[in-house]
């Protein structure tokens, strides 16, 4: 992990869809891990998801900007402790804006939505799609903590085709234009993989969106 003989490439994984690895450098994992400690405070703070069927999520989440909770957006914590969603920041929509720009060559849409989603080592997220939105403007994730495998499928099943990305700390995966809506998960967390540095245990996935509401 320290040292490799060949260094990370920007990768296109699908149309549309990109791998940029270590697009934020040690000092800005620090400030984003600080800010998503802070988030994750009550009130609005970090839950369990639960969905319309009974079960829960195994990654707890916070979101900023528009609350989100199966398969909705509210601006309060509805399935929660009730009160309002915690305010989306403007600097956090500067770097969704810039992420789209270094990934895609594009100009996005001025961001409004945080999803912020803590696993531990033995959580994981089904294969799903980005769908609740109005926008089709690019979705940026960014990774903080330990390496995970994302599973990034397609737009019609959640089954093959899919390609597997090791995401590590620091690392962006941009999605849009044809692969807006194809299927992601989180089959695996690699636990103890997060930078000593960083003084995090588990992984952070912050997903920055476009509501269009």
């Amino acid at each position: 992990m320290d040292a490799e003989l060949f260094p990370r490439e920007r990768t296109e994984v699908a149309p549309g869809a990109v791998h940029v690895p270590d697009w934020l450098d040690a000092r800005q994992q620090r400030e984003l891990l600080e800010a998503c400690r802070a988030w994750a405070r009550p009130p609005a703070g970090l839950r369990t998801v639960r969905t319309p069927g009974g079960g829960t999520m195994t990654a707890r989440q916070v979101c900023l900007g528009w609350h989100w909770y199966p398969y909705a957006y509210a601006r309060t914590v509805v399935d929660g402790d009730g009160a309002p969603v915690k305010p989306f920041p403007g600097w956090l929509g500067e770097l969704g804006s810039r992420a789209v720009l270094d990934a895609l060559d594009e100009r996005a849409a001025a961001y409004d939505i945080a999803l912020i989603n803590f696993y531990d080592g033995d959580a994981r997220m089904g294969m799903h799609r980005d769908s609740d939105e109005k926008s089709d403007a690019p979705v940026v994730s960014l990774s903080l903590g330990d390496t995970c495998v994302f599973r990034f499928g397609n737009a019609e099943t959640r089954t093959r085709p899919y390609t597997d990305v090791e995401l590590r700390s620091g690392d962006l995966f941009v999605f849009g234009g044809p692969s807006r809506l194809a299927h992601h998960g989180v089959p695996r967390v690699h636990a103890g993989t997060a930078p000593p540095g960083l003084g995090l245990t588990g992984r952070l996935n912050i997903t920055l969106r476009v509501s269009g509401l």
